[in-house]
């Protein structure tokens, strides 16, 4: 074949093509008050619409776009929109979405110091800045004995900090000869399920995982700790890691980590402190009470892609101990030996995370805290818990719906005071209507229902319309109820 023959794009054709895309998201954000929050497609529709075979020769990109509004936009629940209250944010900005471009755009592969000695580096300064920023102990530092790195997620970031306890707590020798199925961790059923998962990951196994109980804000109870922990002891058994919630997936529940820190310390136990929403909230010096303890801590992580304006992903996980951490995931096989790496000189963030590879994550975290500094930050984050405390306090001002916990912080959980089916009935009708998107848990085996703000765009008018919304799916079917009741 010709060396003149080449089937890449062409640099004309990509400035042509970016410039279209970006124009394409600009529009997609600023009018994505327009779409339905949920997906409006059922299981299947979407393959059903894509060709039984891929293409032979290349197509032109302006059919892949439209081939992008026909078949793939239908199908996308929009997270960004600001009528998403479900699950948890996982807020975009302008300023992340450009940072993932140029690190698309570069594309490092970042697992050594040497394979771009800008992605390790400026990665070390942004963790660095992340504990000034939400005033994290010092040994979280890289001029102290410990560090950050950025995960993909909170889930790895626990698997990691459980690898490191486990191996702390048999003198590294499981990653040499394997488990003896004695070792134990703690969380609370409020816990997220990352533990569980990473208990299973790990060679642990979920049977030596203990649920520890919780008071009447479903925060772990450290008596009842301490409590377990002793009776794993006195049968033989290794108690090696306990995961504190600040800020539980189903009701913000935040765990007294300071309790917690002082039986882990006395037990020598590894206490790791997820984090994963409200740590961001920390930003604000208000609000820091969240945090109290964590100088007890032996790992911390929290997510910036769920309320820090940064795009999936980017979790930070902080470790006090990095050679911990670094002894039970680090193996050196001779095609990654380097001079800079013989030299101890530089951090290699390969050895501090479970895959070999990694992305330039840092750029896009940069950007946004430069886009917007402490004072912009700051201000959202304080908007987002106003307009979440409002909207609770709306609920308890109602006849109809109780708050179901305090909500501390940007989670509001409530439920309908008729019952389990009623607000089954108002959550489907809700989310069918995609006039907004809320989820739901469990409490004191009652189903309630959730509503977070927390997304980039989300504002007061809103909260304001989703709490008209709630009323009016409310009435409806508690009205469509009471018909049938009285229908002979």
């Amino acid at each position: 074949m010709s060396d003149s023959i080449s089937f890449h794009m062409s640099a004309d054709d990509f400035r042509t093509f970016g410039h279209a895309m970006v124009d394409w998201i600009a529009d997609y954000h600023e009018h994505i008050e327009s779409r339905p929050v949920m997906a409006q497609v059922k299981p299947g529709d979407i393959r059903a619409m894509l060709p039984a075979t891929p293409p032979q020769t290349g197509e032109p990109f302006v059919e892949i776009m439209a081939d992008v509004d026909r078949i793939i936009m239908p199908g996308v629940t929009h997270w960004q929109s600001p009528n998403f209250f479900a699950y948890f944010p996982a807020n975009a900005s302008g300023p992340a979405i450009l940072g993932e471009l140029l690190s698309a755009g570069l594309g490092v592969q970042g697992m050594l110091w040497v394979t771009s000695p800008a992605c390790t580096e400026l990665e070390i300064h942004m963790m660095d800045w992340l504990v000034d920023l939400l005033d994290l102990p010092a040994k979280f530092k890289s001029t102290a004995a410990g560090g950050g790195v950025i995960q993909d997620s909170a889930s790895s970031a626990t698997l990691c900090a459980l690898l490191a306890a486990r191996e702390r707590a048999s003198d590294f020798t499981i990653n040499r000869s394997g488990g003896t199925g004695r070792i134990t961790a703690y969380a609370t059923s409020q816990t997220h399920s990352s533990v569980e998962k990473a208990m299973m990951v790990a060679g642990l196994g979920r049977e030596q995982l203990r649920l520890v109980e919780t008071d009447d804000t479903f925060a772990m109870r450290p008596a009842a700790l301490a409590a377990r922990i002793a009776q794993d002891r006195s049968a033989g058994f290794i108690p090696a890691f306990v995961c504190a919630s600040v800020g539980t997936t189903s009701s913000n529940a935040i765990d007294p980590v300071r309790a917690i820190g002082e039986i882990c310390q006395r037990e020598h136990i590894w206490l790791h402190v997820d984090a994963a929403m409200s740590g961001t909230a920390a930003l604000c010096p208000e609000f820091r009470w969240i945090h109290d303890g964590l100088e007890l801590a032996d790992s911390y992580c929290f997510n910036p892609h769920k309320w820090m304006f940064t795009n999936f992903d980017c979790d930070a996980f902080f470790v006090a101990d990095r050679k911990a951490l670094i002894q039970t995931l680090s193996i050196l096989p001779e095609f990654l030996r380097n001079e800079a790496t013989k030299s101890g000189a530089v951090i290699d963030y390969r050895d501090w995370q479970i895959p070999l590879g990694r992305r330039f994550r840092a750029l896009k975290l940069w950007f946004v805290i430069r886009h917007y500094g402490i004072t912009g930050l700051q201000y959202h984050v304080r908007e987002h818990v106003r307009l979440a405390q409002e909207f609770a306090a709306w609920v308890a001002a109602s006849d109809a719906f109780d708050v179901a916990v305090p909500a501390p912080l940007n989670l509001v959980c409530f439920r309908h005071r008729a019952g389990d089916e009623v607000n089954q009935q108002i959550l489907d009708q809700l989310n069918r209507s995609g006039d907004l998107y809320l989820t739901h848990t469990k409490l004191d085996g009652k189903l309630t229902l959730r509503l977070v703000v927390g997304q980039t765009q989300t504002r007061a008018e809103h909260v304001a319309a989703a709490w008209t919304h709630i009323q009016a799916a409310a009435t409806a079917v508690t009205a469509q109820r009471a018909l049938k009741v009285s229908d002979p």
